[in-house]
C-alpha cells in the first residue's frame, strides 16, 4: 500500500464555494437575504429526505421547489431562474486552488462530489478556474448523504473507498463518508465546531489546506 490516497473528493457547495455571494440575487428578487439560510435548510432537508427515500429528482427540482416554499410561491420565474443560474458563478474560498494544488503536488487525483448535474458543475469550475475532476455521472442520482453516492464517486474513479480522501465543511457529510468507508477530512470553516452527534472525522483543519495537509499526512502514516 502507499503512502498516498489514489484521490481527494472535494465537496462543492459552502466547502470549496462559499454560499454567502448569493445574498445580492435574493436582494435583487425582492427576497430578504436573511432567507439565504432558511433557503439552505429547506433544500437539505428535501435532499435528506430524498437520499432517505432513495427518489432520483435533481439538484436543481429541489433548489426551485426550496425558493417557491420559502417564499410562499410567491417569486417570479425570473428571479427564480437568476438565483438557480448564481449557482454555478460562485467564487471559490481563497485557499481552494491552493490545497487542490497541494493534493496533486502530492500525486493525488483531485474530484469533485457535486450537488448540481454534470454540465452545471463543468461551468461552475470553469468559471473559477479551478483545476479539479468533475468525475462522469452515474446515469442516476443518488444523495448524499446515502453511502451510495460515495460509493458512486469512488466507482467513477475506479479507487477503493478505503483509498480516497473526503474534504467537506459539512459534519453530515462526514457521516455519510465515513459511512461508505472513505477516510474524512472536515475544515472548520463552515461549523466552526464538529456536530456532536456524528461520528469523529479522522483528520480535522481550520481551512481546506490544512485539512488537505492532515489527510495526507494521516494517509502517510497508514501507508507506513
Amino acid at each position: 500500500m502507499t503512502g498516498r490516497p489514489e484521490a481527494l473528493v472535494f465537496d462543492v457547495l459552502d466547502t470549496l464555494f462559499p454560499l454567502g455571494p448569493l445574498e445580492w440575487r435574493f436582494r435583487e428578487a425582492g427576497i430578504p437575504r436573511v432567507l439565504i439560510a432558511r433557503w439552505c435548510d429547506h433544500l437539505m432537508r428535501d435532499a435528506f429526505a430524498l437520499a432517505l427515500l432513495g427518489e432520483e429528482y435533481g439538484f436543481e427540482d429541489v433548489a426551485r421547489g426550496s425558493l417557491r416554499a420559502i417564499t410562499g410561491h410567491q417569486i417570479a420565474p425570473a428571479s427564480e431562474d437568476a438565483i438557480v443560474a448564481g449557482l454555478t458563478r460562485l467564487e471559490p474560498r481563497r485557499e481552494a486552488a491552493e490545497a487542490l494544488s497541494l493534493a496533486r503536488d502530492a500525486g493525488v487525483r483531485t474530484v469533485v462530489a457535486s450537488p448540481l448535474d454534470e454540465a452545471g458543475t463543468r461551468s461552475l469550475l470553469e468559471h473559477a478556474g479551478l483545476d479539479v475532476e468533475a468525475p462522469p455521472t452515474t446515469g442516476t442520482r443518488m444523495w448524499r448523504p446515502s453511502p451510495s453516492a460515495y460509493r458512486s464517486v469512488a466507482d467513477a474513479l475506479g479507487a477503493g473507498p478505503g483509498r480516497s480522501g473526503l474534504v467537506t465543511a459539512h459534519g453530515w457529510d462526514v457521516a455519510g463518508g465515513r459511512a461508505a468507508g472513505l477516510v474524512t477530512g472536515w475544515s472548520s470553516h463552515l461549523e466552526g465546531r464538529f456536530p456532536e452527534l456524528f461520528g469523529e472525522p479522522h483528520v480535522r483543519g481550520h481551512d481546506l489546506v490544512t485539512t488537505v495537509e492532515a489527510l495526507l499526512v494521516y494517509f502517510s502514516q497508514e501507508g507506513s
